[in-house]
């Protein structure tokens, strides 16, 4: 038997949920609670927490509390805020940009090149422009792969080559020719002032200029990409966070069969 503040039944419990107005969830449903975290270019003080306080309001938090302060030298002070989203919206009219092909296996990704396009792919993939970052690269591209995910080296009908971080578009594009790649992979980890647009923005005008852009599959991924900024940015496609190997792989020779590409 359980007695006081710990009883908590099912009764205790908003279970009530309207998608039209959908909000966070906290502790019960449509309480709207958040947590945001931000640094702010003043002393670690009293003031400095009223205006964190006043920031998360105006962003639209009711009652808002900061529960964490900490300076990160003498003018620059990170803070975390508790507080109720006074906002919501409608989750039955959301309409998204989102790759309709459904994932398939390793061995299905081979047999389906087999059967479809009879011969093997050739895959290029790196880091381009000023990014030193691997992890999104090699996650994709590397044998081993990544959260059980094989990546494309270990794919019987594909032939892949990783050329690794900071390289110039032009290079990949070059190499891309040389080697007669059929689809061009691209990571982005950097953001930092929208880098990541201009170098994808870049690489596509370099190879429309060239003449590769219609007979190849050209596709970006980071963890500030989505389908819908690829596409914009006139890409195939984009993938974002929980993408694998055979995400990339399924649209990749799917798109290749669906534009005639041999």
């Amino acid at each position: 038997m359980s007695s006081g503040l710990y009883d908590m039944s099912a009764k205790d419990f908003d279970k009530t949920l309207d998608l039209t107005m959908l909000k966070p969830y906290g502790d019960t449903m449509n309480d709207g609670k958040v947590q945001l975290s931000f640094t702010l270019p003043v002393p670690n003080d009293d003031r400095g927490m009223e205006a964190a306080r006043l920031i998360s309001r105006q962003m639209g938090l009711s009652e808002p509390n900061v529960a964490y302060a900490r300076a990160l030298d003498k003018e620059f002070t990170f803070y975390v805020v508790y507080g109720s989203c006074t906002h919501s919206v409608d989750y039955t009219k959301i309409k998204i940009h989102a790759i309709e092909d459904k994932a398939m296996e390793m061995d299905e990704v081979d047999e389906y090149i087999r059967e479809h396009i009879g011969r093997k792919i050739v895959v290029i993939g790196a880091s381009t422009g000023t990014d030193a970052h691997t992890v999104g690269i090699d996650a994709i591209m590397n044998r081993k792969g990544f959260a059980g995910h094989y990546g494309l080296e270990r794919y019987e009908m594909i032939e892949a080559l990783n050329m690794g971080s900071q390289v110039p578009n032009e290079e990949f594009l070059a190499k891309a020719r040389e080697i007669n790649a059929d689809i061009l992979l691209v990571s982005q980890t950097v953001t930092q002032k929208n880098i990541h647009i201009q170098n994808l923005t870049e690489l596509i005008e370099l190879a429309e200029a060239e003449g590769m852009r219609e007979n190849h599959v050209i596709c970006c991924g980071g963890a500030r990409i989505t389908h819908e900024l690829a596409k914009e940015l006139g890409f195939d496609a984009g993938f974002g966070p929980g993408k694998f190997a055979n995400d990339v792989a399924t649209f990749c020779v799917k798109e290749m069969v669906r534009r005639g590409i041999k």
